[in-house]
Protein backbone atom coordinates (compact mmCIF):
# COMPACT_ATOMS: atom_id res chain seq x y z
CA UNK A 1 0.00 0.00 0.00
CA UNK A 2 1.20 3.17 -1.15
CA UNK A 3 -1.06 5.78 0.29
CA UNK A 4 -2.16 8.89 2.55
CA UNK A 5 -4.77 8.55 4.76
CA UNK A 6 -5.87 12.16 6.97
CA UNK A 7 -6.09 10.85 10.03
CA UNK A 8 -7.93 13.44 12.98
CA UNK A 9 -5.72 12.85 15.92
CA UNK A 10 -7.65 12.64 19.32
CA UNK A 11 -5.79 14.91 22.02
CA UNK A 12 -3.84 13.02 24.84
CA UNK A 13 -1.51 11.13 21.91
CA UNK A 14 1.74 11.88 20.36
CA UNK A 15 1.78 11.88 16.36
CA UNK A 16 3.98 9.12 16.67
CA UNK A 17 1.26 6.81 18.90
CA UNK A 18 -1.08 8.10 15.48
CA UNK A 19 1.76 6.39 13.79
CA UNK A 20 1.96 3.22 15.71
CA UNK A 21 -1.68 2.88 15.85
CA UNK A 22 -2.03 2.90 11.86
CA UNK A 23 0.94 0.43 11.51
CA UNK A 24 -1.27 -1.81 13.70
CA UNK A 25 -4.20 -1.47 12.39
CA UNK A 26 -2.76 -1.80 8.56
CA UNK A 27 -0.11 -4.24 9.04
CA UNK A 28 2.02 -1.92 7.62
CA UNK A 29 5.74 -1.18 8.93
CA UNK A 30 6.54 1.43 6.88
CA UNK A 31 4.90 4.67 8.09
CA UNK A 32 5.45 8.12 9.09
CA UNK A 33 4.03 11.83 9.71
CA UNK A 34 3.83 14.98 8.57
CA UNK A 35 4.24 17.32 11.19
CA UNK A 36 4.47 16.93 14.37
CA UNK A 37 1.52 17.99 16.53
CA UNK A 38 1.61 18.46 20.42
CA UNK A 39 -0.44 15.82 22.88
CA UNK A 40 -2.40 18.72 23.97
CA UNK A 41 -3.53 19.46 20.28
CA UNK A 42 -6.55 17.28 17.76
CA UNK A 43 -6.78 17.76 14.04
CA UNK A 44 -5.31 17.02 11.32
CA UNK A 45 -2.77 14.70 10.93
CA UNK A 46 -1.92 13.35 7.40
CA UNK A 47 -0.51 9.89 7.76
CA UNK A 48 2.14 8.49 4.80
CA UNK A 49 2.19 4.81 4.07
CA UNK A 50 4.39 2.32 2.32
CA UNK A 51 6.32 4.65 -0.63
CA UNK A 52 3.66 7.84 0.32
CA UNK A 53 6.62 8.53 3.13
CA UNK A 54 9.00 10.03 0.45
CA UNK A 55 6.46 12.87 0.36
CA UNK A 56 5.86 13.43 3.68
CA UNK A 57 8.52 16.41 3.49
CA UNK A 58 5.69 18.09 1.08
CA UNK A 59 3.41 17.74 2.85
CA UNK A 60 4.98 19.42 5.83
CA UNK A 61 6.27 22.22 3.93
CA UNK A 62 2.84 23.35 3.05
CA UNK A 63 0.44 26.30 4.99
CA UNK A 64 -1.17 25.07 8.52
CA UNK A 65 -4.13 26.35 9.20
CA UNK A 66 -6.06 26.43 13.17
CA UNK A 67 -8.29 27.15 15.64
CA UNK A 68 -6.78 27.86 19.42
CA UNK A 69 -7.66 29.46 22.36
CA UNK A 70 -5.85 31.69 24.29
CA UNK A 71 -5.83 32.18 28.06
CA UNK A 72 -4.91 35.48 29.86
CA UNK A 73 -3.45 35.56 32.73
CA UNK A 74 -1.59 32.99 33.23
CA UNK A 75 2.03 32.07 31.77
CA UNK A 76 3.77 28.07 31.84
CA UNK A 77 7.18 27.87 30.99
CA UNK A 78 5.54 25.56 27.88
CA UNK A 79 3.43 28.07 26.67
CA UNK A 80 0.07 25.48 26.87
CA UNK A 81 -1.45 23.98 29.22
CA UNK A 82 0.76 21.33 30.11
CA UNK A 83 3.57 23.23 31.81
CA UNK A 84 4.13 24.70 35.21
CA UNK A 85 2.24 27.56 36.21
CA UNK A 86 5.01 30.56 36.05
CA UNK A 87 3.21 33.64 36.75
CA UNK A 88 -0.60 34.66 37.34
CA UNK A 89 -2.27 38.14 37.01
CA UNK A 90 -5.44 38.56 37.85
CA UNK A 91 -7.93 42.03 37.24
CA UNK A 92 -6.95 42.75 34.29
CA UNK A 93 -9.54 44.27 31.78
CA UNK A 94 -8.70 44.44 27.84
CA UNK A 95 -11.08 46.56 25.16
CA UNK A 96 -11.91 44.75 21.82
CA UNK A 97 -9.62 47.59 20.26
CA UNK A 98 -6.23 46.45 22.70
CA UNK A 99 -6.69 42.69 21.68
CA UNK A 100 -6.74 43.39 18.05
CA UNK A 101 -3.79 45.72 18.49
CA UNK A 102 -2.04 42.91 20.16
CA UNK A 103 -2.56 40.49 17.37
CA UNK A 104 -1.78 42.83 14.97
CA UNK A 105 1.68 42.28 15.89
CA UNK A 106 1.35 39.02 15.00
CA UNK A 107 -0.02 39.54 11.32
CA UNK A 108 2.56 39.02 8.05
CA UNK A 109 5.88 38.57 8.09
CA UNK A 110 7.46 38.07 11.65
CA UNK A 111 10.38 37.39 13.76
CA UNK A 112 9.14 34.41 16.30
CA UNK A 113 11.07 32.78 19.09
CA UNK A 114 10.20 29.16 19.22
CA UNK A 115 9.28 27.64 22.86
CA UNK A 116 12.34 26.15 24.65
CA UNK A 117 9.84 22.57 25.04
CA UNK A 118 9.75 22.45 21.36
CA UNK A 119 11.38 19.41 19.08
CA UNK A 120 13.61 21.97 17.36
CA UNK A 121 17.06 20.41 17.35
CA UNK A 122 20.40 22.01 19.10
CA UNK A 123 23.44 19.38 18.94
CA UNK A 124 21.38 16.99 17.63
CA UNK A 125 19.58 17.05 20.71
CA UNK A 126 15.90 18.12 21.01
CA UNK A 127 15.29 21.28 23.36
CA UNK A 128 12.55 20.03 25.15
CA UNK A 129 14.91 17.29 26.27
CA UNK A 130 17.67 19.40 27.09
CA UNK A 131 15.39 21.32 29.15
CA UNK A 132 13.98 18.21 30.81
CA UNK A 133 17.74 16.79 31.67
CA UNK A 134 18.68 20.34 33.45
CA UNK A 135 20.72 21.66 30.41
CA UNK A 136 18.77 24.74 29.64
CA UNK A 137 22.08 27.03 29.41
CA UNK A 138 23.31 24.89 26.33
CA UNK A 139 20.18 26.44 24.27
CA UNK A 140 20.60 30.47 22.45
CA UNK A 141 17.21 30.69 21.24
CA UNK A 142 16.82 32.48 17.68
CA UNK A 143 14.47 34.13 16.31
CA UNK A 144 12.54 32.12 13.12
CA UNK A 145 11.11 34.05 10.23
CA UNK A 146 7.60 32.64 9.37
CA UNK A 147 4.55 33.84 8.19
CA UNK A 148 1.16 34.63 9.42
CA UNK A 149 -1.01 34.66 6.51
CA UNK A 150 -4.28 35.39 8.44
CA UNK A 151 -5.11 35.58 11.67
CA UNK A 152 -8.97 36.27 13.27
CA UNK A 153 -10.19 36.95 16.65
CA UNK A 154 -13.33 34.94 16.85
CA UNK A 155 -14.59 35.46 19.90
CA UNK A 156 -13.55 37.12 23.22
CA UNK A 157 -15.22 35.55 26.61
CA UNK A 158 -13.04 37.61 29.57
CA UNK A 159 -10.10 35.86 29.72
CA UNK A 160 -10.69 33.50 26.66
CA UNK A 161 -10.12 34.43 23.31
CA UNK A 162 -10.49 32.34 20.44
CA UNK A 163 -8.81 32.98 17.08
CA UNK A 164 -7.93 31.67 13.98
CA UNK A 165 -4.66 31.26 12.49
CA UNK A 166 -3.33 30.08 9.03
CA UNK A 167 0.33 30.25 8.61
CA UNK A 168 4.13 28.46 6.97
CA UNK A 169 6.13 25.74 8.35
CA UNK A 170 7.85 26.00 11.66
CA UNK A 171 5.42 28.65 13.05
CA UNK A 172 4.70 28.01 16.41
CA UNK A 173 1.10 28.94 17.71
CA UNK A 174 2.07 28.49 21.38
CA UNK A 175 4.68 31.25 20.76
CA UNK A 176 1.47 33.65 19.26
CA UNK A 177 -0.25 32.74 22.53
CA UNK A 178 2.80 33.70 24.56
CA UNK A 179 3.60 36.88 22.47
CA UNK A 180 0.18 38.40 22.49
CA UNK A 181 -0.10 37.91 26.69
CA UNK A 182 3.50 39.58 26.96
CA UNK A 183 2.09 42.38 24.91
CA UNK A 184 -0.75 42.81 26.83
CA UNK A 185 1.63 42.93 29.89
CA UNK A 186 -0.89 40.14 31.63
CA UNK A 187 0.91 36.77 30.15
CA UNK A 188 -0.55 34.30 28.52
CA UNK A 189 -0.94 30.44 27.43
CA UNK A 190 -2.59 27.86 24.64
CA UNK A 191 -5.03 26.20 26.23
CA UNK A 192 -6.87 24.70 23.23
CA UNK A 193 -5.59 23.39 19.60
CA UNK A 194 -7.47 22.23 16.84
CA UNK A 195 -5.51 21.76 13.48
CA UNK A 196 -7.98 22.51 11.26
CA UNK A 197 -6.35 21.93 7.82
CA UNK A 198 -2.76 21.13 6.11
CA UNK A 199 -1.92 21.54 2.89
CA UNK A 200 -5.06 19.86 0.57
CA UNK A 201 -5.78 17.78 3.89
CA UNK A 202 -9.01 19.45 6.13
CA UNK A 203 -11.24 18.26 8.93
CA UNK A 204 -13.64 17.20 6.34
CA UNK A 205 -11.81 14.71 4.35
CA UNK A 206 -10.24 13.37 7.65
CA UNK A 207 -11.41 10.15 9.58
CA UNK A 208 -10.62 9.08 13.33
CA UNK A 209 -8.70 5.64 14.37
CA UNK A 210 -11.84 4.35 15.21
CA UNK A 211 -12.72 4.96 12.24
CA UNK A 212 -9.62 3.48 9.94
CA UNK A 213 -9.94 0.01 12.14
CA UNK A 214 -13.94 0.08 10.74
CA UNK A 215 -12.99 0.74 7.50
CA UNK A 216 -10.14 -1.47 7.49
CA UNK A 217 -12.34 -4.42 8.59
CA UNK A 218 -15.14 -3.48 6.85
CA UNK A 219 -13.12 -3.48 3.28
CA UNK A 220 -14.15 0.21 2.68
CA UNK A 221 -10.80 1.81 3.72
CA UNK A 222 -10.16 2.97 -0.25
CA UNK A 223 -12.45 5.36 -0.01
CA UNK A 224 -10.95 7.42 2.82
CA UNK A 225 -7.04 6.89 1.06
CA UNK A 226 -5.51 9.42 -0.93
CA UNK A 227 -3.13 8.80 -4.11
CA UNK A 228 0.71 9.93 -3.53
CA UNK A 229 0.06 12.69 -6.65
CA UNK A 230 -3.18 14.00 -4.88
CA UNK A 231 -0.98 16.26 -2.85
CA UNK A 232 1.88 16.87 -5.58
CA UNK A 233 -1.29 19.19 -7.74
CA UNK A 234 0.70 21.80 -7.81
CA UNK A 235 3.09 20.25 -10.02
CA UNK A 236 2.61 20.76 -13.52
CA UNK A 237 2.56 17.09 -15.85
CA UNK A 238 4.02 15.17 -18.69
CA UNK A 239 3.50 11.60 -20.25
CA UNK A 240 6.41 10.00 -21.20
CA UNK A 241 6.24 7.04 -24.21
CA UNK A 242 6.42 3.37 -23.04
CA UNK A 243 9.78 2.62 -24.97
CA UNK A 244 11.33 5.56 -22.62
CA UNK A 245 9.51 4.22 -19.15
CA UNK A 246 12.39 1.63 -17.87
CA UNK A 247 15.09 3.66 -18.95
CA UNK A 248 13.31 7.10 -16.81
CA UNK A 249 12.54 4.37 -13.84
CA UNK A 250 16.67 3.15 -14.07
CA UNK A 251 17.92 7.07 -14.08
CA UNK A 252 18.19 7.82 -17.50
CA UNK A 253 17.24 11.27 -18.50
CA UNK A 254 14.67 11.42 -21.33
CA UNK A 255 14.00 14.76 -23.63
CA UNK A 256 11.21 16.07 -24.76
CA UNK A 257 10.68 14.08 -28.13
CA UNK A 258 9.59 11.31 -25.84
CA UNK A 259 6.67 12.96 -24.41
CA UNK A 260 3.37 12.08 -25.13
CA UNK A 261 2.13 14.53 -23.47
CA UNK A 262 3.53 17.80 -22.09
CA UNK A 263 1.79 20.40 -19.58
CA UNK A 264 4.36 22.32 -17.68
CA UNK A 265 5.77 26.20 -18.06
CA UNK A 266 9.70 27.48 -18.91
CA UNK A 267 10.21 28.42 -15.80
CA UNK A 268 8.86 24.97 -13.97
CA UNK A 269 11.83 22.83 -12.00
CA UNK A 270 9.98 20.07 -11.39
CA UNK A 271 6.38 18.22 -12.64
CA UNK A 272 4.72 14.74 -12.04
CA UNK A 273 5.83 12.08 -14.40
CA UNK A 274 3.26 9.57 -15.91
CA UNK A 275 3.16 6.53 -17.97
CA UNK A 276 0.27 5.67 -20.15
CA UNK A 277 -0.32 3.19 -16.96
CA UNK A 278 0.37 4.99 -13.88
CA UNK A 279 1.80 7.68 -11.90
CA UNK A 280 6.17 7.40 -11.74
CA UNK A 281 6.91 10.32 -9.82
CA UNK A 282 8.32 13.40 -9.58
CA UNK A 283 11.46 14.29 -11.94
CA UNK A 284 13.35 17.56 -12.54
CA UNK A 285 13.23 19.59 -16.00
CA UNK A 286 16.66 21.05 -17.39
CA UNK A 287 17.52 22.11 -20.97
CA UNK A 288 20.26 21.62 -23.39
CA UNK A 289 20.48 22.78 -27.02
CA UNK A 290 16.56 24.31 -26.48
CA UNK A 291 15.36 20.78 -25.83
CA UNK A 292 13.55 20.19 -22.56
CA UNK A 293 14.78 17.00 -20.71
CA UNK A 294 13.65 15.17 -17.11
CA UNK A 295 15.17 13.12 -15.05
CA UNK A 296 13.87 11.28 -12.28
CA UNK A 297 14.08 13.01 -8.65
CA UNK A 298 11.76 10.74 -6.90
CA UNK A 299 10.13 7.66 -8.14
CA UNK A 300 6.87 6.13 -6.36
CA UNK A 301 6.10 3.03 -8.47
CA UNK A 302 6.06 -0.07 -6.53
Amino acid sequence: MNKIVNIIKPTGMTSHDVVSAVRKTLNIKKVGHTGTLDPDASGVLPICIGKATKVSELILNKDKSYICELTLGITTDTYDSSGEILKKVENFNFTKEQIEKAFDSQRGHIEQLPPMYSALKVNGKRMCDLVRSGRADEIKLKTRPVHIKKLDVLSINEEKIMFYVKCTKGTYVRSICYDIGGILGCGGHMSFLLRTQSGKFNLENGITLEQLKEFNENNTLDKHLYDIDYVLSNFKSIVIHPNAEKYYINGGVIDERRFLEKNFDENDEYVRVYSQTQFLGVGKLSKKDNIVNVKSDKLFIV
